[in-house]
């Protein structure tokens, strides 16, 4: 489910830019920032950089039905920590502000998307919820670091929540003494 609702919302930053800076070309890539090797991951200069840089299991959230249930497992809420970062030149970086200010702009603008706002999102995502992160300047040195680069203007979203559960029900339909494994017991049809 992550690989389908960050390009959807990657996508919808990309049209909002182009709207708001009247611009032809899309300006935001999903992508990390630097290659296994240390190298700039990103091909060209002047483009958002969008990357997943944490996932969490959300506290606040535990839902579904209960993990004993045969041939289901419970379904598990995810929270995703996604940096936009602006990837400009250095004679470009009142461009690269513009377009982090863009990116708190738009989801300023939109907190919230779900199927009525934004018909693309994959149709098991209900809702997903984008909320801005703040981090001191340690906090922020360490993500930097993880990322393994030198610090570009960015902000830190939380995608929240996204509930994954992997083979709904399985199709199991074994007899054991008269109890049907995989759906309904006997004494529930």
């Amino acid at each position: 489910m992550i690989h389908e609702i960050l390009p959807v919302i990657a996508d919808e930053l990309n049209e909002f830019f182009k709207l708001k800076f009247d611009l032809n070309e899309d300006k935001v890539i999903l992508s990390s920032v630097v290659n296994q090797d240390g190298t700039i991951a990103v091909p060209e200069e002047n483009k958002v950089i969008v990357t997943l840089v944490n996932i969490e299991k959300d506290p606040a959230r535990s839902g579904g039905l209960p993990s004993s249930v045969v041939g289901m497992s419970a379904p598990i809420n995810i929270n995703l920590y996604v940096l936009f970062s602006a990837y400009f030149n250095t004679k470009n970086y009142n461009e690269a502000l513009k377009f982090i200010s863009g990116v708190i702009g738009f989801f300023q603008g939109k907190m919230t998307f779900d199927h009525r706002n934004t018909p693309m999102l994959p149709r098991h995502a209900d809702k997903v919820i984008v909320e801005l992160i703040s981090m001191n300047l340690e906090e922020l040195g360490r993500v930097w670091m993880a990322i393994g680069a030198k610090y570009l203007p960015s902000v830190l979203y939380r995608v929240r929540t996204i509930s994954m559960q992997e083979g709904k029900i399985q199709n199991i339909t074994s007899e054991i003494a008269g109890l049907r494994v995989g759906g309904l017991d006997a004494e529930e049809n």
